[in-house]
């Protein structure tokens, strides 16, 4: 299937916080979405782990 399921980091405390899906086809780059981390406490900038 083209739709993997990927896991979102926090860029700041790198703390793996959510879990989501995208399709690998039509989105080639790196997913990056603002998003709140619990450990932070504030939004910061969550990229898709490696």
């Amino acid at each position: 299937m083209a739709r993997d399921g990927i896991i979102l980091r926090c860029a700041d405390c790198k703390m793996e916080n959510y879990i989501t899906k995208k399709n690998k086809k039509t989105q080639t780059e790196k997913l990056e979405v603002s998003k709140h981390c619990h450990k932070c406490n504030t939004h910061t900038t969550h990229k898709e782990k490696k």
